[in-house]
């Protein structure tokens, strides 16, 4: 996957928020205020002020082009982001208020994409990543998944391999199922035995499926029947503080509670923290004394929405948990795999420059800075 993008740098941390009619109270706060209020409140960086343009983010139409200190515009509609690993978030696609919002992959984001995040275990998501997660390689090139992010020839020398159709989503399972860290980078090893190919796919895929929970019109997944986790006690109060009993399988949300949840969900680290508390924490920040500005606007009571993605989470980190050994197991087969010798004499390696850089698009639907078109 030649083309690789740094992750946004997002710049002021009022942007995303785990609740969508928060960043509106954020907006109506911001454009609400005048001057030095409006200065403090904005939260200006050498990238970014309100007395400066941006161009208009792809994909975006609502979003405004002027200086937002003169036409701030309507509020544009949140979008999902992926903001720390496996905890989608929503962002204010606006980027008069985003210091690095890395367009390239705007343009690329629809109903076909799919961004791997570079990581110890890498991890796959629908949305956007924005956060501090890692490098980000996005599956497709161009909208509609018209041109795959992959060395060009790569496919057709996999498919003469192994003996079948090969396609971008089968090379994802596949890093996903043997890919490790190593020290050149991330290693991708490939598989000698078709069999063995086959093998790391039907991992790889249940590992994409997991991840994806349920994005691009799947089903999300799903524990077995008396597995699955429930609300056993609604959250009337707004909880001050996650706990875990393990005799129990029951967490905690202040008077709120939920089971079962396996040890391996409580547990499951994601870049070497612990999801299910660092999910939490992002969503009481708003409520702690370090809270200031802009972001200490956020509900006022826990939202049930919030009940649920937390539902959907546990399943999620249960079920890759109970996968993790399969995954550490899981070996590329016997033998020697497929050779970087062979991939540089099938032409594969190294990948062209070009496919190192994004697509070039020309379309003047984009606009940039004030109005005006951009070429790009």
């Amino acid at each position: 996957m030649p083309w690789a993008v740094g992750g946004l740098r997002l710049g002021r941390d009022w942007v995303v928020a785990p609740d969508p009619a928060a960043l509106r109270a954020r907006w109506a706060a911001l454009t609400g205020s005048e001057g030095a209020e409006r200065e403090r409140l904005f939260r200006p960086s050498r990238s970014r002020r309100p007395d400066a343009g941006a161009a208009a983010l792809p994909g975006q139409r609502s979003a405004a082009t002027a200086r937002f200190a003169d036409a701030p515009g309507p509020c544009p509609d949140p979008v999902r982001v992926l903001r720390e690993p496996f905890d989608e978030q929503w962002l204010l696609p606006d980027q008069r208020l985003i210091d690095t919002a890395r367009p390239e992959l705007w343009r690329v984001r629809d109903e076909h994409q799919m961004f791997l995040v570079e990581a110890p275990d890498p991890l796959v998501t629908a949305h956007l990543p924005a956060g501090r997660l890692g490098r980000i390689r996005p599956l497709h090139r161009r909208p509609g998944g018209a041109e795959p992010n992959l060395a060009p020839g790569l496919l057709p020398l996999l498919g003469a391999h192994y003996g079948g159709w090969v396609t971008p989503e089968d090379v994802l399972c596949w890093i996903l199922a043997a890919g490790r860290p190593g020290p050149r980078g991330y290693e991708v090893p490939l598989a000698a035995d078709p069999a063995h190919w086959r093998a790391g796919l039907e991992l790889g895929h249940r590992l994409l499926t997991v991840q994806l929970r349920g994005a691009r019109g799947g089903e999300p997944p799903r524990l077995p029947g008396g597995r699955r986790p429930y609300v056993r006690a609604a959250v009337t109060a707004w909880p001050h503080e996650l706990a875990y009993d393990a005799g129990s399988e029951t967490l905690s949300l202040g008077t709120g509670t939920v089971s079962p949840v396996p040890a391996g969900a409580w547990e499951y680290e994601a870049q070497g923290v612990r999801v299910l508390p660092a999910w939490f924490a992002a969503r009481t920040a708003h409520r702690g004394p370090e809270a200031g500005g802009l972001a200490a606007l956020g509900p006022v009571e826990w939202p049930q929405s919030w009940t649920s993605e937390l539902l959907a989470l546990v399943t999620t980190l249960a079920l890759l948990a109970e996968l993790a050994p399969e995954r550490a197991a899981f070996e590329p087969g016997p033998g020697p795999g497929m050779s970087a010798g062979a991939l540089h004499a099938a032409g594969v390696l190294p990948p062209p420059a070009w496919a190192r850089r994004p697509a070039s698009v020309l379309d003047h639907q984009e606009e940039g800075p004030g109005g005006q078109f951009a070429l790009l």
